[in-house]
């Protein structure tokens, strides 16, 4: 439109020399008219009403509070931001001369001490509507004579906007509700609703003048814009603030750690949050490991090109659960750690072990790394006669689980090859009889271990958080895991011990552990399951159910509104809390961010 209007202009406009400023003004009024220039940007027209007015097609309903409580407290209008209806809030407030002030004071003050005399000499009982205010006043007195306050009008205004009047009244109604539930009584602005949108619009003019004096402490208390805010200046983008329409932005490498949980009912998006998140994180160079049981994540690798490993029994792509590489950082310590995570795995695999199998599993760890040319202790041996391993030169093997098995038979240890036999001979024993051929090279890797059976499944998700634990210590840098269906690994005790150790040893390499789970109860009633929550500084809780709801608010200390929030949300939306702030967001991803992160079929198949 701007060009043809240009087009016409210039056909119009004979002096080349003129100015930019003027060529725009001489083109409005060739094309649309000096008077048709207001007719443009007002309203078809205006009704007025005794309690509203019809703004073209709109209906508007301007409302002033009238009454206030007795005792200010922080945020006591805090419910006029998280209003979710078009609701425009106008504040008019002017200071008072304490020299005008301080008589109208002594007057109140002394009408309240005759009337408070007059009901003693009467024998009545003086009650608190006369002794509060007396109290009040002569204390404001003292603090306006100390400077310690002023006083303030203040008047405070409303104006409700709806499509329909009966959606007006229904709208007014419950503004009137929310306000009377923190004591503030509001009143309609009856034959003054012209005076009153004029005084909600900024020009400073209060036409209205339905005033009220406050002190200076109280006046700042009237003040909604309370709201939690989340904006970090380094991080990504999370959401929507529900309260105020903001953006959160959370750094979860510049928390306490960066560690995180996400909790929520199936279907409520827990998953896509989590891939809104690895997407964004890929963007900023952060590199993301994702352990996914259910296959969630293969569009996603896809679309950026990343490293997609899908094992089974029968897989080509192998990860040795001995494989173990020496850090740089921690030295001597990583074998005897490595250890005691093996440690862990072999007891998932033989269905538990008591303090003596521990022992005997302990010795024979150590000494088939022993027989693989492994040293425990470095500080003893020269640099030079070891490799970047911690092996000695000349043997090269990285021992397996069969040579764990051997170790054991040579210990004589009947009882224990038996329970691993099924792992070593039997029908498991391709998923771990190869050495490792895979790589943690691609700022994207995905694991899926969707064709494993159930029984399988879990060991292998402990193989594979130890083989990244393992990896990423020997080359810290951004990095971020991602265990799906966390609550797999809260079954058994072994597993849930190995996670927690996992989450809390993470910060020291660079490393941000994300657990995901539906079942917040299993994580919140046991003792590692608690652990891990209190080692994630950022936690985003999704939907729950009145089973759970309880837990949840108690563990993370969260308000009834909070709690309420969170029984009654949409797909979708989420509460986030990053180490104290708590803020309630609805997670948004762009039009072409959704396509690789949706597993909706409706939007996949049709």
């Amino acid at each position: 439109m701007m060009f043809n209007l240009f087009v016409k202009a210039k056909k119009k406009i004979k002096n080349p020399q003129i100015s930019r400023k003027d060529f725009l003004q001489k083109s409005w009024e060739f094309t649309f008219g000096e008077q048709d220039q207001v007719d443009l940007i007002s309203y078809s027209g205006l009704k007025e009403e005794p309690s509203y007015l019809q703004v073209g097609d709109k209906y508007v309903r301007t409302v002033f509070i009238s009454g206030y409580p007795y005792v200010a407290s922080t945020g006591w209008l805090s419910m006029l931001i998280n209003f979710n209806h078009n609701i425009d809030i106008s504040y008019h407030i002017e200071q008072v001369n304490p020299i005008y002030a301080l008589p109208k004071l002594n007057r109140k003050i002394t009408e309240l001490e005759s009337t408070k005399r007059t009901m003693l000499k009467q024998g009545k009982v003086i009650g608190s509507e006369v002794t509060d205010p007396l109290e009040s006043a002569m204390e404001l007195k003292d603090k306006i004579q100390r400077g310690q306050e002023k006083l303030f009008q203040v008047s405070i205004y409303m104006t409700v906007t709806a499509d329909s009047l009966n959606d007006l009244n229904k709208i007014t109604t419950l503004l009137e509700t929310v306000m009377s539930t923190r004591l503030f009584y509001t009143k309609t602005a009856v034959f003054q609703q012209l005076e009153g949108l004029q005084s909600i619009l900024p020009r400073a003019e209060n036409l209205l003048a339905q005033k009220r004096n406050l002190d200076s402490s109280s006046a700042a208390l009237t003040f909604p814009f309370v709201s939690s805010e989340l904006v970090q200046e380094s991080g990504i983008l999370y959401g929507i603030n529900k309260s105020n329409n903001s953006l959160v932005i959370v750094d979860r490498f510049s928390l306490n750690n960066a560690n995180s949980i996400i909790f929520a009912q199936s279907g409520s998006g827990k998953s896509y949050t989590a891939k809104v998140e690895i997407l964004r994180q890929l963007m900023q160079g952060t590199k993301v490991i994702v352990i996914d049981p259910e296959r969630e994540y293969k569009q996603l690798a896809s679309s950026v090109k990343g490293t997609y490993i899908k094992l089974s029994v029968k897989s080509r792509e192998k990860i040795n659960p001995f494989d173990f590489s020496v850090s740089a950082y921690s030295g001597e310590n990583d074998l005897a750690e490595h250890i005691q995570d093996l440690t862990e795995i072999v007891s998932l695999m033989a269905g538990g072990l008591n303090a003596e199998e521990k022992a005997v599993v302990d010795k024979a760890l150590l000494q088939t790394y022993k027989d693989h040319g492994y040293l425990m202790y470095y500080r003893y041996t020269p640099k030079e006669n070891r490799d970047k391993h911690g092996r000695k030169p000349g043997k090269k093997s990285i021992p397996r689980l069969i040579d764990f098995y051997q170790t054991l038979k040579s210990l004589k240890q009947k009882d224990l090859c038996n329970r691993l036999e099924r792992f070593v001979k039997g029908s498991l024993s391709s998923a771990f009889d190869s050495q490792t051929n895979i790589e943690l090279n691609n700022r994207l890797v995905i694991f899926d271990l969707k064709d494993l059976n159930e029984s399988l499944r879990q060991i292998m998700m402990l193989v594979v958080a130890n083989f990244v634990h393992s990896r990423v210590k020997t080359k810290p840098q951004k990095r971020i895991l991602v265990i799906d269906e966390g609550w797999m690994l809260l079954q058994q005790e072994e597993s849930a011990r190995f996670i927690s150790n996992l989450v809390r040893r993470a910060r020291k390499y660079y490393l941000g552990v994300t657990l995901i789970s539906q079942q917040a109860s299993d994580f919140l009633t046991q003792e590692y399951g608690r652990a891990i929550a209190s080692q994630s500084a950022l936690r985003i809780l999704m939907k729950q159910d009145t089973t759970t709801i309880k837990k949840v608010t108690e563990e993370f200390d969260l308000s009834g509104y909070e709690a309420h929030f969170l029984l009654t949300c949409d797909r979708g939306e989420a509460l986030i809390i990053a180490d104290q702030n708590h803020v309630a967001l609805k997670v948004v991803a762009s039009e072409k961010e959704h396509p690789p992160l949706t597993t909706d079929p409706r939007e996949i198949y049709l």
